[in-house]
This record gives structure tokens, C-alpha cells and sequence, in this order.
């Protein structure tokens, strides 16, 4: 008999208010993502309800995101049964946010990666079991700040929590008389004064790298992480019947956030090499190309399926300094007409950032087929209170997002045919 399971993956959820189960929009979104069996989304908030015990970080990725733990009865009723949880907001709210985002998680039944009490917990495969076949998810982050990384457990000490961490290395490739003039500096002043035993191929300048070579900027993946992680999927590959690697990823490939940079690919392919059967790739709000690398998909860029980040209604005083410098009388929807009113500081006038796809594709006996993807609007051009949530897109946008998938994926080699209001890759 052939196993055969059919799969839906979405980008980022960065979900902030409850979901209105009579509207239609929805309704319609989740009656597609129910015709499939394992239905993926990464979750881009974090769930609690400000405890007392719950502090914000001094620092945040972008806004300091929270929802309440009921957002994750609606997105599963919405049809979600599978979940990333590393990104760049996993600790907005401290380690201790982050063990209550896992709490409300566990709580609710949830099975999510990527985010533990400790390397072993975040970096393990989770399985979803179906009737199926068995399916395992791991969930990595490349946009994180030093102090995110999930600390390992020691025989003697306890491990810290934290992400799934992905890092990668960036070195300036510059010619060698400038490269000259980058060491007469470091010798004038102190700029490197911490540093000794330079490699001779790589200098380091304060915190960047440089070498001789073709001017650019190529970035390389942490030795150290990709060995965890390939360890990982083929722990998965003996223990599931198909395997899903998820990686939010902000970093891209010069100015254009709709082009990779140089490990995202590699990383991509890497997963693929080790046995995974589809590599989810989302974090940069745009959407970016589809590859289809020995006969299975890696999905660059999903972009945004929820982008509610106009509608958080409590944030700590560092929001308030960093979206206009507000007085501790306003709220936080003075920040967000000051973040429209200097140009969409976190994207929010980026008509890109609400578009997105669902991707649904079938593995029969361990190999994909029916790759289909769905053009999904989340309402650019509507109020603040109802911009950022998910409904199928009209014929006209639709037809346009699926053209402009077509076009991205073409340096890929990827081809994507539009009938009937979808794109059919192959």
C-alpha cells in the first residue's frame, strides 16, 4: 500500500489578536489548509499575558511581540498541527517569555521545534503523528541576537533556554592594496587591540573579516551549528516517514531582501543532502523563489501569512523610545502613526509584506509530487484593525503574486505554470 500524506506549509504568523471564526476570508483560507494532513506554520509571537514574572528584553527584533494564549486555539482551529517557534522576537520577552510561550504551547497540544530549555530540547526533531505517517519538523534561526542561542546541559550545570541557532560567518573580500590600508590603520590605532594570532588567508578589523579576493561580501555557515542540525535531520530521517526542516531567515544577499545570501543556499541544499524532504524557508516579509533540488522543494521565502504588527496594545518603555521618542502618556498607536508617517519603519507601507502563498505538496512513498501554491492577500489597503490577516487573493492580485513567484524562481531553474488561479510547479 503507498504511504502517501499531503502537506500545506505558510510562512510567518506574527499573530497578535484573536480570530473572528464567522469571517469569510478565513473561513475560506482554512478550508484549503484542511484538505491536507500536516498543516505548518512559524509561529512569530510570543504567547503569554504579561505575568509579573514576564519582563521585556532591552532589546527587541523589530517590536516587542506578544499575543495571549488564546491565539493558539484560533490558529489551530484555523487548521495549524505543526509549528516553528525560533525567530528573532522568540526572546522580545526574556527567557522567561520564551518558557511561557513553550508552556502555553505544550498546553495547548501544539507540535512545535526549534525553541527549548536547552540545546538537547531546542534542537531535536518533534513528531507529529498522523494516520498517515509519521512526520518530523526541525526548526532553526539565523536572526538572532549573542545572548538567544540555547546554552547546552552540562553533566554538572544547567542548560540555558533559548533557540535553535543557525550562525554563519561574513567575509569582505577586498583587493590587496586595500586590504593593505585596512592593516596600516589596525596598526595606528586600536581597533584591534584584543585581537592576536591573526590567520594569515582572513584578517579581522574590529568585528568584520576581510581576505584577498574579487571584491564582494560572501557569507559562510557556523561549522559548529551545521553539524548539529545535519545530526538532527538524520536522527529524523530514522525515526519519521518524511522530514521538515524549517529556518527563519531575515539575512539576504546585498540590499534586495528578495535574494539569498550565500549560506542560506547552502544551508537549503545541506538539508536536502541529508534526507529532508521539503526545506521552509520565511523571515525576510517578502516572498522568494522556489527551488526544486534533487527532485524535492525548498521554499526560499513563503513570506507573511499573519503581519498584525500595528495592533499590539502594550509594549515597554524602549517601544515608545525607538518608534518617536513618545512621552509615557501615549499609546502604542502613536507609535505606529509615527512609524507610517516616517516612511513604514517596520514595513507596514511595503504592499510586499502582505502577500504571501501557501504551498501544498504530496509525498507518496517518500517521494514529492503535486507541488500547487495558492496567492494569499493579507490586505494591504484595508484599516489598521483588520490589515495583516490571511484571505485568498482576488483573480487580479492573485494572478499578479503568482506571476511575480514565477519570476523569482527562474534563476532556480524552476517552472511555474498559472491555471485557474494557481501556480502548479514543474
Amino acid at each position: 500500500m503507498n504511504m502517501k500524506l499531503s502537506v500545506s506549509v505558510t510562512g510567518d504568523s506574527l499573530t497578535i489578536t484573536r480570530l473572528p471564526k464567522d469571517d469569510p476570508k478565513l473561513l475560506a483560507i482554512r478550508d484549503l489548509l484542511l484538505k491536507s494532513d500536516v498543516r505548518f506554520t512559524n509561529l512569530e509571537s510570543s504567547i503569554h499575558n504579561y505575568e509579573d514574572d514576564i519582563y521585556p528584553s532591552r532589546h527587541s527584533g523589530g517590536d516587542w511581540i506578544a499575543a495571549p494564549p488564546s491565539v493558539l486555539a484560533d490558529l489551530g482551529w484555523l487548521g495549524f498541527n505543526l509549528m516553528g517557534a525560533p525567530n528573532n522576537h522568540s526572546l522580545d520577552w526574556s527567557h522567561q517569555g520564551l518558557l511561557k510561550t513553550m508552556e502555553n504551547l505544550d498546553r495547548e497540544g501544539i507540535v512545535y521545534a526549534g525553541i527549548g530549555k536547552n540545546l538537547s530540547d531546542a534542537s531535536r526533531p518533534k513528531y507529529l503523528e498522523t494516520s498517515k505517517g509519521r512526520v518530523a519538523l526541525i526548526a532553526v534561526n539565523t536572526s538572532f541576537r549573542d545572548w538567544h542561542p540555547a546554552g547546552e546541559q552540562r553533566r554538572d550545570f544547567i542548560g540555558r533556554p533559548g533557540i535553535n541557532a543557525l550562525g554563519f560567518m561574513t567575509v569582505h573580500r577586498v583587493r590587496e592594496e586595500e586590504l593593505n590600508c585596512l592593516k596600516l590603520i589596525a596598526g595606528q590605532t586600536e581597533i584591534n587591540k584584543r585581537i592576536t594570532n591573526q590567520a594569515e588567508e582572513i584578517f579581522k578589523f574590529g568585528d568584520q573579516l576581510f581576505e584577498i579576493g574579487e571584491p564582494g561580501t560572501y557569507t559562510k555557515l557556523d561549522e559548529m551549528d551545521e553539524k548539529r542540525i545535519r545530526k538532527s535531520i538524520k536522527e529524523a530521517q530514522r525515526q519519521a516517514d518524511i522530514v521538515l526542516v524549517s529556518c527563519h531567515s531575515h539575512e539576504m544577499k546585498g540590499s534586495a531582501k528578495e535574494q539569498l545570501a550565500d549560506f542560506q543556499r547552502e544551508f537549503a541544499h545541506m538539508c536536502i543532502d541529508e534526507g529532508a524532504h521539503a526545506y521552509i524557508g520565511h523571515g525576510p516579509h517578502v516572498l522568494r523563489g522556489i527551488e526544486i533540488y534533487k527532485e524535492r522543494p525548498i521554499f526560499h521565502g513563503l513570506g507573511d501569512f499573519f503581519y498584525q504588527c500595528e495592533l499590539i496594545e502594550k509594549a515597554p518603555t524602549e517601544f515608545y523610545e525607538k518608534f518617536g521618542n513618545l512621552s509615557s502618556d501615549q499609546c502604542t498607536a502613536d507609535g505606529y502613526d509615527y512609524r507610517i508617517a516616517s516612511g513604514g519603519i517596520l514595513g507596514e507601507t511595503n504592499p510586499k509584506f502582505f502577500e504571501s502563498i501557501i504551498a501544498s505538496f504530496d509525498v507518496i512513498d517518500g517521494n514529492v509530487q503535486n507541488i500547487v501554491i495558492y496567492p494569499v492577500s493579507l490586505g494591504f489597503n484595508r484599516h489598521r484593525s483588520r490589515k495583516g490577516s490571511p484571505g485568498c487573493a482576488s483573480a487580479e492580485d492573485g494572478e499578479r503574486i503568482l506571476a511575480e513567484m514565477r519570476e523569482l524562481s527562474v534563476e532556480f531553474g524552476t517552472r511555474i505554470r498559472i491555471e485557474n488561479g494557481v501556480g502548479i510547479v514543474g
